[in-house]
């Protein structure tokens, strides 16, 4: 499905998200703020399931196609991902000793939505391209229409996924990427 330079637009845009992301841990919180952050984000996934996680995430992920804009609204979401992250760290000294990257890539909700947010963000790129360019969008709007229904489906299932492990770990097992 991908061809070679398509995939390599799309490991660009893995590593673009993943130092936005990285960018935002960075972000200094003062335990004011980090409270307050803590407080919102109880209110906003109390009672949430799998498929307020995935309305969510699809929330995030689906404006990330729009032409150029896209690129914006990832590195965004990513970049408060990390302030997320790193507000937890300030209210949570345990979570100090995860590397920051972990939760993107060793959990399987976090690479599905790290994949999903990717193609997004990347077919966003691909799009401003061909529009800079003046090409046909006829072959891009159905690649665009594919890959809007694999980013649906890697981030229903992560949501079912996410939910299960809330579910099974408790809820004070915290995710910040559903805080954005």
């Amino acid at each position: 499905m991908f061809s070679k330079p398509r995939f390599l637009v799309f490991v660009i845009f893995i590593g673009i998200f993943s130092l936005s992301y990285l960018i935002g841990t960075q972000s200094k919180l003062s335990d004011d703020e980090s409270q307050t952050f803590l407080k919102e984000f109880q209110k906003v996934v109390r009672g949430i399931d799998a498929i307020g996680i995935f309305e969510h995430n699809a929330s995030v992920a689906l404006p990330m196609f729009i032409p150029g804009a896209g690129l914006a609204w990832g590195a965004f979401a990513a970049w408060s991902t990390g302030v997320a992250f790193e507000a937890l760290v300030v209210t949570t000294p345990a979570l100090a000793k995860v590397p920051p990257l972990a939760l993107l890539y060793l959990s399987p909700f976090g690479i599905m939505e790290l994949t999903a947010y990717s193609i997004g963000m990347s077919r966003s790129f691909l799009l401003i391209l061909t529009i800079i360019r003046k090409k046909s969008l006829k072959t891009e709007l159905r690649q665009t229409a594919i890959e809007i229904g694999i980013v649906l489906a890697l981030l229903l299932a992560g949501g079912f996924i996410e939910y299960y492990m809330i579910q099974q770990f408790g809820s004070n097992v915290v995710n910040p990427k559903t805080s954005l």
